[in-house]
């Protein structure tokens, strides 16, 4: 080949890689290579080691015992469990667990590569020119997706990070329910899932004391800030 010629027209980016994990998960992984994806699949106890940090992970049911393990090894990657049937037990179970999203095993993989897209894109949102967001004491670095608060590290699943971002972005002023939905679940959800996740939120950012800074305003959004009104 000509130099050149190679010079000009650099390799490829390589294709996300997704981790998956349980054995109807792992059936799934010709069908995600020829989408796109690079799957590396597992259905013993222990997932290999990837040889980069994994776009997302994909869990099947009976591996949901490593979710705990997988979030502190790798914070800000979203973590997708399969649940059989979509219903409000189905879901409460998915993210009582940890993860990010469920992903429905009857429905065929065009439902999981639907949620894989999203998450991607939402995490390509996340990413910018900033160095660091900050309000009062809490600090949220988008390109390393870190967030300290009073010089501790504070833990989110993805859709609570995005969040977070979300409101920081726009701190001091207030953010309807309507453009979070748009913005965190396109694909819709639950008419609660906003009031949840702004409890998981409050939760997380107040361990330990801290003030409030996520504050509901009655009839028009949220808003993060300092001290409202």
């Amino acid at each position: 080949m000509n130099p050149r010629a190679a010079a000009a027209h650099p390799a490829a980016p390589a294709d996300p890689q997704v981790l998956l994990l349980g054995e109807r998960a792992a059936a799934l992984a010709s069908r995600l290579e020829a989408s796109g994806y690079q799957p590396l699949a597992a259905t013993g106890a222990e997932p290999p080691l990837a040889t980069v940090v994994p776009a997302a992970v994909v869990l099947a049911a009976g591996a949901a015992d490593q979710i705990a393990d997988l979030r502190r090894r790798w914070p800000g990657v979203p973590l997708l469990l399969e649940i059989d049937s979509d219903s409000v037990e189905g879901r409460s179970r998915c993210l009582a667990s940890g993860a990010d999203d469920f992903w429905l095993s009857g429905a065929g993989p065009s439902d999981l590569l639907m949620r894989l897209r999203l998450h991607l894109n939402l995490g390509q949102r996340a990413g910018g020119a900033e160095r660091s967001l900050r309000l009062a004491n809490l600090e949220l670095w988008p390109l390393q997706r870190r967030v300290r608060r009073d010089g501790h590290d504070l833990e989110f699943t993805e859709r609570e990070y995005q969040l977070l971002l979300l409101l920081l972005r726009r701190a001091g002023t207030v953010v309807s329910r309507q453009t979070i939905q748009a913005e965190i679940w396109p694909d819709g959800q639950p008419s609660n899932v906003i009031e949840v996740y702004v409890r998981y939120l409050r939760r997380k950012l107040e361990q330990g004391g801290g003030s409030r800074l996520l504050h509901t305003v009655r009839g028009q959004g949220y808003c993060l800030a300092e001290r409202w009104p």
